[in-house]
Order: C-alpha cells, then structure tokens, then sequence
C-alpha cells in the first residue's frame, strides 16, 4: 500500500507580492517573446498591469490573447494556439482562473514550433507529448489549483466537457501572489473555495490512486481551507487568509493531480455542460449529497479528516463521519451560493439527461470510492432539486 508515484510542478512561489520574482524567472529564460493568457474580466479590472510593468521593465516584446471564457470551447483554444502560432512567442503565462490556465497549457504544447500533435489527439490520460514552449501560471482564484495539475478541461460539443491530462501540461513555474484575489466578489471566493475543498476530500477517497504524499497534501489543504474560508467570506481585504487559501487549493491541486477525484466532479460536469452553471458552484450543488452516498465506503476516511480539521472532535468512527458530512454541509450554508436545481432554473426533466451524461465521465467515476449507478445519479440530482 506504499507504492506510489507523484508528480507536481517543479518550482512552487507563494507568498504576499511574489509576483515580482517573474523578473528574475523570465530573465534566466532568455525568452523573446512572452504571450499572456487571461481573460477580459482581468483586463477590465487591469489585474495584468503588474505583470505588463515587469515585461516591460525588461524590454520584453509581449502579447495578450484575452478571450479566454469560462468552460472554454475548442474554437476558442484553436484560435488561442493559431494567435500564438502567428505571433511567435516562445513563452506562455498564464494568468487567471483555472480556464485561462488550462488554456495557456495547451497553447504551450500546440503552439511549440516542432510540435506535430493537434487538440484532437490529446484527449484522455497521457496523449498529449513533448516539446512544449516554457509555461507560468499564475493563478487568480484560490479553487481550481490548475497552476500544479497536469489537466485542462475543454467543451468539446455544446454540453460535453472532455479532460487532456497528461505529465507535459505540469507548468515549469507556478507563482501564488494573493494580492491577485483580493478583488474576487464573495460568490466566488466561495465557489473556488468549496471546489478546493472537494479536491483535497476526493484526493483523499480516492479508489485508485490514494497515497501517502497525496494523502498528506490533501490533510493540509483541507486545515487550510477549513480555516480561512470563512475568514476570507467575512473580510474579502484579509490577504494573509487569501494567501492561506491559495496555498491550500494548492496543496489540493497536487494531491488530485496524484490521487484522481471521483463522482462529485463527475456529477458536478453536466450541470456545466448544460447550464452554465460554474465549476465550483456545480460542485458544492452536488457535494453533500455525494459525501452521504459515499459514506458506507469512506466513514473512517471521513472520520480522520474530520479530527485533522478540528483536533477537539470526539467520537465514534460513525459520529465522526457524521460530523464531517455535517461540518461540510455547513460551509455550504455559509457560502451564500444556491444550492437547489430548481432555484437555479434547472427543469426538473433534466435530471435523467444530467444523470446519463454524468455516466460518460468514466476518467471520474473509476476512481469514486463506491460505484455509482444511473440510478444513484438521478437519486442525488432529485435530492438537491428543491
């Protein structure tokens, strides 16, 4: 049970204005020209004017592609990596939410002068190959912990996301600056931040790949989130609990970039894919209900992290399971997002389509640690319908 391989970023800044260490990084890189990857909202709270202050301090040609969209479609990352392709660049950063970041690593790898792969072949686990250009991501949203997973996430029809999650995608630098997130509106600060939080809790239930580095990372990240989302929720200005925040999704993306997560994003996808319903959102429309589904399975696991969250809990294995379902279901309540179907516009028709296109994502699904039919899905989707 300790075997067990890991991967992560290779280099790791965090801290309150690091975001100034990118001199140094694109100086010893020797680029020649930098492409910044981020979306509008970012340009029209000019969040990227620090970074264009260093590029241009160092006299570093740049451009910026900026229509980047949450849950991008492949016409949006084609045009990305042909903007890229034609402008020449030889180094990508990334800069905003998780969408942004995915979509900077795939303009790394496609938009490499001697790559000869295309977006279409790198679907699935381990597809997408070498060479890539050099790729820093510098996350704005404390959630998606996409600057240190090997993952992007793409709409590949009008309601179907597909993931391409291959070691090439890890980015070579990631720098966590919390004075980035300090302008994010409460709705989500709180749905990055319960998305984080489901990272680390499904990293560690995690049916396949479990282990012990994971484990650990995940048992941080949850401490870490635990503390601060409230803090963060109270007080939007509180930057070290920011700063803690991003660390914690942090710890969470390393732990599920390692030990894969299971039915809540499974779940949680075709409420995106349908309505537009946002990543972290979907998943805490979904988690409480899938933490009680998966209880039978994981009530010890639940258990530890429950005494690890809060040293003071006592109790059985079963009222510590508990306590951790209800602990959770708490957060949700505190998080002043929606958390019903039918408040969200959502037919109540759609729950056996949602339930069926949830039994697609098979990459999710095997590593749950309780398998979850058709029927279960339809069951949960009633459960948070009204």
């Amino acid at each position: 049970m300790y075997d067990f391989q890991f991967q992560t970023v290779s280099r790791i800044i965090s801290g309150l204005g690091s975001i100034e260490e990118l001199r140094t990084i694109l100086t010893e890189q020797r680029c020649q020209k930098v492409l910044l990857v981020t979306d509008n909202g970012m340009l029209q709270q000019q969040l990227h004017l620090p970074l264009l202050e260093i590029l241009e301090h160092l006299h570093l040609p740049y451009v910026i592609y900026a229509d980047v969209i949450a849950d991008p479609p492949e016409q949006i990352v084609h045009a990305a990596i042909e903007f890229a392709i034609q402008e020449q660049v030889d180094t990508v950063i990334g800069f905003g939410g998780g969408s942004s970041l995915d979509v900077a690593k795939l303009i790394a790898v496609l938009a490499h002068p001697d790559q000869q792969q295309k977006l279409s072949d790198l679907y699935g686990i381990n597809q997408a190959k070498p060479p890539r250009l050099p790729l820093i991501l510098v996350p704005t949203t404390a959630g998606t912990g996409s600057e240190v997973t090997p993952i992007s996430i793409v709409m590949t029809g009008e309601t179907t996301k597909m993931g391409i999650v291959a070691p090439v995608l890890y980015a070579d630098v990631a720098i966590l600056d919390a004075t980035f997130t300090q302008s994010l509106p409460a709705h989500i600060t709180a749905a990055t931040g319960i998305d984080a939080m489901v990272h680390a809790i499904e990293a560690y239930t995690s049916k396949i790949k479990k282990n012990l580095y994971a484990d650990m990372l995940a048992k941080q990240a949850l401490r870490l989130l635990n503390q601060n989302l409230k803090l963060v929720l109270e007080d939007g200005s509180n930057l070290q609990a920011r700063q803690n925040m991003l660390n914690g999704s942090m710890f969470a993306g390393q732990a599920f970039a390692n030990a894969p997560v299971g039915a809540v994003h499974a779940l949680a996808y075709p409420l995106g894919g349908h309505f537009h319903i946002s990543h972290g959102h979907s998943n805490a429309l979904v988690l409480a209900e899938v933490l009680k589904f998966n209880a039978p399975h994981t009530k010890h696991l639940y258990a530890e992290l429950m005494t690890w969250m809060d040293p003071y809990s006592t109790g059985c294995t079963d009222g510590l399971c508990d306590l951790f379902i209800d602990h959770m279901q708490n957060h949700l309540d505190r998080s002043g997002l929606t958390l019903k179907l039918n408040a969200l516009n959502v037919p109540e028709h759609a729950i056996a389509q949602l339930a069926q296109d949830a039994m697609l994502q098979t990459r999710l699904l095997q590593n749950n640690p309780r398998d979850l039919t058709q029927r279960d899905a339809e069951q949960i989707y009633q459960a948070i319908y009204a």
